[in-house]
C-alpha cells in the first residue's frame, strides 16, 4: 500500500469522525443534511469518473486499474472491470510463492453476498502459529488491496498451536544408588 493510498485512507476516516460527530451533536437535520452533502459529492464524482472510463477506452482504463488508488474509487463507484472474485484471485496468484515457503497453497472457496472471502489453506505448517499468522495476515493484506470492498477474510484449515504435552518429572537418581532406608522410613529423623 502506498503512501498515498495510506494519506487517503486516513482522509476517509477523517471524514467519517466528522460526520459521526455532527450525528452526535444532537440536531438530527444537520447530520442528515451533512450526510447528503457527501452522498451528492461522492455521486458528482463518481459521475465524472465514469465519464472518464467511457472515453479513456480499454487502454487507458488498463493503465488506471494499475494504480491502488484509482483502482479502489473504480470499486467504489462499481467501475472496475473485474470482479471481486477476480481480484481476490489475481490477489492470490500473486501472494502464492510467499505461501508455498510457508504455508502450502491456499484455494478460493467464494466470496458471500456480504463481502466475506471464504479460503481454504492446504498443506499449512503444523504446529507453527507464528507462520501461520504471517501467511494470514499476507493474505489479507493482498486481497485488501486488490478488493478493498471485501468486509472480512475467513481461513479454514489455520494451525493452532499444539496443546501443550504435560512432562513427567522424577527425581535423579542412578540407576546404581540404592534409596536410604533411614530417609525412605523416616528412622533418621529427630537426630
Amino acid at each position: 500500500m502506498t503512501q498515498e493510498t495510506r494519506d487517503l485512507r486516513a482522509v476517509g476516516s477523517r471524514i467519517e469522525e466528522l460526520l459521526g460527530r455532527i450525528r452526535s451533536a444532537g440536531d438530527p437535520a444537520t447530520a442528515e443534511t451533512a450526510e447528503e452533502v457527501v452522498r451528492l459529492v461522492v455521486e458528482l464524482y463518481g459521475a465524472g469518473l465514469e465519464r472518464t472510463v467511457e472515453l479513456a477506452g480499454p487502454e487507458v482504463l488498463e493503465r488506471l486499474v494499475g494504480d491502488e488508488l484509482v483502482a479502489s474509487l473504480l470499486v467504489l463507484h462499481g467501475l472496475h472491470p473485474k470482479d471481486t472474485e477476480t481480484r481476490v484471485v489475481e490477489a492470490l496468484d500473486q501472494v502464492r510463492p510467499y505461501l508455498g515457503s510457508h504455508a502450502g497453497g491456499v484455494e478460493l472457496v467464494g466470496v458471500d453476498p456480504e463481502g466475506v472471502v471464504h479460503l481454504r489453506l492446504e498443506g499449512s505448517c503444523d504446529g507453527c502459529p507464528s507462520s501461520t499468522m504471517t501467511v494470514k495476515l499476507a493474505i489479507e493484506r493482498a486481497i485488501e488491496e486488490a478488493a478493498p470492498e471485501v468486509t472480512a477474510v475467513e481461513v479454514e484449515n489455520l494451525t493452532r498451536e499444539r496443546e501443550p504435552q504435560l512432562l513427567q518429572i522424577r527425581p535423579m537418581r542412578p540407576e546404581w544408588q540404592e534409596p536410604c532406608p533411614a530417609v525412605e522410613t523416616g528412622a533418621g529423623a529427630g537426630v
